[in-house]
C-alpha cells in the first residue's frame, strides 16, 4: 500500500494527541478531554506489528467514573474505518443532514456541534481497526493475525482490555456499538470474551451491544448457507422500499412491512417451495401479491420463477421511472444504468449513497473533527481498505449467532439492541427476524426496532435524533422500543 509516512518497525513511534472541548447537550454545557492515539501490537521480539487507532472522549467534570458507561464504536466492512459513525452520529461534531437523497457529492459541507451526542451520559471511544483510518498493519506478514473474523475480534478485545487498564475503567459499564460488519465483530468479540479465544481467555464483559445494520446470523458469515429462500429473507425490505417510493397503501411503513412479512412467511414461501407444481390460478394470485408488496413487474417474476434477486430488485422497483435505488439506502436513487449487468457487477462500489456521502464524511472528519482533536499526522487516513479481500471467513468457534448466544447466556443480564433501517438493502431486516427466530437468544434481553432509513440509520436529522435517543434509553437500562 502506498504511504505518505515512512513506516519502519524499528523506527515506529506511536502517536498520541490530546485536546479539550465543550459542547452543550440538553441545555447543559459539557466539558470534555480527548485522547487520540495508537494502540500498538508487538510480536514476541518486541517489535511493533500493527496498531488500532482510537479517539477517546472523556467528560472532564466527572470525578467518579465507576458507574459511568464507556461506549466503543466502530464501522464494518470488514476494512472500514470509524469515519461514518464518528462523523455521522457519535462524535461531538458531525455532518449536518439535509434531504437524505442529496443532489450532489460536493460541498459546501456543513459540520456542526452534535446536539444528539451521548457524551453527557457516557464516555466515547471510536475505533479504527488494524489497517483502517489511522490504524496500521505495520508488518504486512502479520496480516494473518488480524485479518479474519476471529482474529479481528480478539484484536478488539486485546485493545479494549489495554484501554480500560490504561484509563482505570475496569469498573465502568461497557457497551459495544457496531455497524454492519461491526455487528459481526461485536457478537464474536462478546462471545469470545464470555468463553475463550484460541490461545487465551479475556477478563472483560459487556453490559450491552447495539447492532446497527445486522450481520449476526445463524448461517455462515453474512447469512450464507441459510436454509431459507433469500427472496423471503429480503421480502420485508423490498416492501419497505416499495412503500417509500410507490406508496401502494395509506398504511405506515411498519404496518405495511408487517403485513408483507406475514404473507411472505406463509403463502409466498410455500409457493416457492412448490415451484412448477403450483397451479396456474394460484400462481397468478402469488404474482399479484408479490407485485403489490414489492413493486417488481409481473414479467420479471415470470422470468425468474417468482423469485427476486437483490441486485435485480434495485433496478426493478423504479424501472418504469428510469431509476435504480441504492443498496445502502433505498431512499436514494440515480438514473438506471444500462446495460443492467453493469449494476449487478459494480453495484457494491457504484452506489447512490456512497456517491453522495463518502466524500462528505471524509471531508467532515479530516477537515473538522480531527483538527479539533489536535490530530496532526503525516499518515494516510484510509477510510476503507481492501484488506477484506484476504479476510479469513472461517468460523471454527461458531457462527455469529452462536457467539452472541454464548455471550448472552454466559453473561447473565447482558442486553442487546438490534436497530435496522426499513430501506436497507445491504443488511436486510429479514436477517434480524431470522436470527431472532433461530439463534436461541434470551428474548427478554433482546430489543428490536426499525427506522425509516437505510444502512446508516443516522442519515437525516430526524433519523439521527431518533437513533441517539433510543441508544440513550438503552444505555440507561430502559426499553428503547417504547
Amino acid at each position: 500500500m502506498y504511504r505518505t509516512e515512512t513506516i519502519k518497525a524499528d523506527e515506529f513511534k506511536p502517536a498520541r494527541f490530546e485536546a479539550e472541548g465543550k459542547i452543550t447537550l440538553r441545555g447543559k454545557e459539557i466539558p470534555y478531554h480527548t485522547v487520540s492515539e495508537d494502540n500498538v501490537f508487538y510480536n514476541k521480539d518486541g517489535k511493533p506489528i500493527a496498531s488500532i487507532f482510537s479517539y477517546s472522549y472523556f467528560r472532564s467534570d466527572v470525578e467518579d467514573t465507576r458507574n459511568r458507561p464507556v461506549l466503543f464504536g466502530y464501522n464494518g466492512g470488514p476494512g472500514s474505518s470509524s469515519m461514518y459513525v464518528h462523523a455521522g452520529f457519535l462524535g461531538t461534531r458531525r455532518i449536518a443532514y439535509g434531504e437524505p437523497d442529496r443532489p450532489s457529492a460536493f460541498g459546501p459541507y456543513e459540520v456542526i456541534d452534535n446536539p444528539d451526542c451521548l457524551l453527557d451520559i457516557a464516555d466515547l471511544v471510536l475505533v479504527d481497526p488494524v489497517g483502517t483510518g489511522y490504524g496500521m498493519l505495520i508488518d504486512e506478514e502479520e496480516g494473518k493475525n488480524f485479518l479474519g473474523i476471529e482474529q479481528d475480534a480478539e484484536a478488539l478485545l486485546t485493545f479494549i482490555e489495554a484501554w480500560i487498564r490504561r484509563y482505570n475503567r475496569s469498573l465502568s459499564p461497557k457497551y459495544l456499538i457496531g455497524e454492519s460488519y461491526g455487528c459481526t465483530r461485536s457478537a464474536v468479540a462478546a462471545g469470545i470474551a464470555a468463553t475463550s479465544g484460541k490461545e487465551r481467555c479475556y477478563g472483560v464483559a459487556f453490559d450491552g451491544i447495539v447492532f446497527i445494520g445486522n450481520t449476526v446470523t445463524v448461517g455462515k458469515y453474512f447469512g450464507q448457507n441459510l436454509p431459507v429462500e433469500s427472496s423471503v429473507i429480503g421480502f420485508p425490505t423490498y416492501a419497505g422500499v416499495n412503500w417509500y417510493h410507490n406508496h401502494p397503501t395509506d398504511q405506515t411503513v411498519e404496518e405495511f412491512v408487517a403485513e408483507a412479512k406475514k404473507w411472505a412467511d406463509t403463502d409466498y414461501v410455500l409457493a416457492l417451495y412448490r415451484g412448477e407444481a403450483l397451479p396456474e390460478e394460484e400462481k397468478e394470485k402469488v404474482i399479484e401479491k408479490v407485485t403489490y408488496y414489492t413493486g417488481v413487474s409481473r414479467e420479471y417474476l415470470i422470468r425468474h420463477g417468482l423469485k427476486i434477486d437483490d441486485d435485480d430488485y434495485r433496478q426493478e422497483v423504479l424501472k418504469r421511472k428510469g431509476k435504480g435505488v441504492s443498496r445502502y439506502d433505498g431512499r436514494m436513487t440515480r438514473p438506471l444504468l444500462e446495460p443492467e449487468v453493469v449494476e449487478q457487477k459494480d453495484g457494491l462500489w457504484d452506489d447512490a449513497t456512497a456517491d453522495r456521502y463518502d466524500a462528505y464524511f471524509y471531508a467532515a472528519l479530516t477537515g473538522d473533527l480531527l483538527p479539533k482533536l489536535g490530530v496532526k499526522l503525516d499518515r494516510n487516513y484510509v477510510n476503507m481498505t481492501m484488506y477484506y479481500k484476504n479476510w479469513d471467513k472461517e468460523e471454527s468457534m461458531g457462527t455469529t449467532g452462536q457467539q452472541l448466544r454464548n455471550a448472552m447466556t454466559r453473561r447473565p443480564g447482558m442486553r442487546v439492541f438490534f436497530t435496522n433501517g426499513w430501506f436497507d438493502l445491504c443488511t436486510e431486516f429479514g436477517f434480524v427476524y431470522h436470527t431472532l427466530d433461530h439463534a436461541g437468544l434470551p428474548k427478554d434481553r433482546v430489543f428490536v426496532k426499525g427506522y425509516k432509513s437505510g444502512h446508516m440509520i443516522y442519515i437525516g436529522e430526524e433519523n439521527i435524533h431518533e437513533l441517539c435517543e433510543d441508544i440513550r434509553t438503552f444505555v440507561e437500562g430502559n426499553d428503547p422500543t417504547k
